[in-house]
């Protein structure tokens, strides 16, 4: 039968997890986290990956998944109480990646809700605040957004205009922000702005869509991350009780212990998406018929796929050992930049690779790897880039600040 009139594979099974671990890390994993880990891998099989195609190409939020992105309880997921599953940072580092595999846009959304708003609260607030906030959070009942990049300020981000001034009973916010995650949907927002006194302090301003002076407005025509919304945020005259300034965010160095967490997410986040482009291409080599033998059989298919499990597996080591250093109170800004600096870089390398494995069939988001090659670039760049962390490495090992 000629190759045309045949029924060809249409790529579905590329984006079923292998669960690639090449040093057997998993055995540092209690059996109730491994339970929860498993679980998130399920569901990203089972519901998010047949669909994220769908969001991808209509660049449409996936509302409708946030229910059961709940139930996997990787939502603030190394929380301790407050509703949170209370898991080591390891385990919830496993779980982000699983998150990543599944669908990029997914990932950031959880990167956004728990990486920066649930520790928001949870490392700046006081034990009221997290008491009003977290428990909601956990439940998805609040859908949460950072507000800190600003149109003129992203890695200089610590020169932030946007001000906070007291009026009564309250302060006043002023200011623009942009590629703000969920910030058009979300249901709480941390918004980072000065003070009277040039102090830098976290303010979380409810409902915000509803309030005054907050406007919103989808960033469209990206490339990558299109199943999930960043926006650009003018705040005129916002309010906010002044309860609700985060007791203890007082300068940016509150605001760096908050990033420090976040981008251990997005260290693993970027893992996520090298696993899901290898074990797409992985099973691609192993099914996929050239010259009358499957392309799995090939000495430069092997290097190929030899050298993306060894970047993966370098991957792997080095964000298992960062969250073991969190978990001892000791994983530092630098730790967390070196972490982002490597798995983004070769991460970048190994969806290169698996995209061009697969020939033309790369770029076809049914088979899934394109879509991941495109949204790391989204990875690259966010929570700081390769240079803004390769900055942070030099001044630790140099004791020199280049970013001035």
């Amino acid at each position: 039968m000629p190759e045309s009139a045949r029924e060809l594979p249409d790529g579905s099974d590329l984006g079923t997890a292998l669960g690639t671990d090449f040093f057997d890390l998993d055995e540092l994993l209690t059996e109730r986290e491994r339970e929860l880990r498993d679980g998130v891998r399920r569901w990203c099989d089972e519901e998010v990956v047949a669909r994220a195609a769908e969001f991808w190409e209509a660049a449409r939020f996936p509302r409708e998944l946030l229910g059961a992105y709940a139930a996997t309880r990787v939502a603030g997921a190394s929380i301790e109480g407050y509703g949170c599953a209370g898991v080591s940072p390891l385990a919830e580092g496993m779980m982000c990646a699983e998150l990543a595999r599944g669908d990029g846009s997914v990932a950031t959304l959880n990167a956004v809700h728990s990486g920066l708003a649930m520790t928001s609260v949870q490392v700046l607030g006081s034990e009221e605040q997290r008491e009003r906030w977290l428990p909601a959070m956990a439940r998805l009942e609040l859908l949460g957004a950072v507000a800190l990049t600003e149109p003129t300020h992203g890695s200089d981000v610590v020169s932030l205009e946007t001000t906070a001034r007291r009026d009564g009973d309250g302060w006043v916010l002023d200011g623009a922000k942009r590629w703000i995650g969920n910030g058009s949907v979300c249901d709480l927002a941390v918004v980072w702005a000065r003070d009277d006194d040039g102090n830098v302090g976290g303010f979380v301003v409810e409902a915000p869509q509803e309030a005054d002076g907050w406007d919103a407005q989808v960033i469209e025509g990206k490339v990558g991350n299109r199943g999930v919304w960043q926006a650009h945020i003018r705040l005129d005259g916002v309010r906010v009780p002044a309860g609700n300034r985060l007791a203890g965010a007082r300068t940016f160095e509150d605001t760096n212990r908050v990033l420090a967490r976040s981008r251990q997410t997005v260290a693993w986040e970027a893992l996520g998406h090298a696993v899901a482009a290898y074990e797409g291409a992985l099973t691609y080599a192993r099914r996929r018929e050239q010259f009358g033998r499957p392309l799995a059989h090939n000495q430069l298919v092997q290097d190929d796929l030899a050298r993306m499990v060894t970047l993966i597996t370098s991957m792997q080591l080095m964000c298992t050992r960062m969250s073991q250093l969190e978990e001892q109170g000791r994983c530092t800004l630098e730790h967390a930049a070196m972490a982002k600096l490597h798995t983004t870089t070769a991460a970048r390398e190994v969806v290169a690779t698996a995209r061009d494995l697969l020939g033309g069939n790369g770029i076809l988001l049914d088979h899934h790897v394109g879509r991941h090659f495109a949204d790391l670039e989204a990875v690259y760049t966010y929570e700081g880039s390769r240079t803004v962390q390769s900055l942070l490495v030099g001044r630790a090992v140099t004791g020199v600040s280049a970013f001035t």
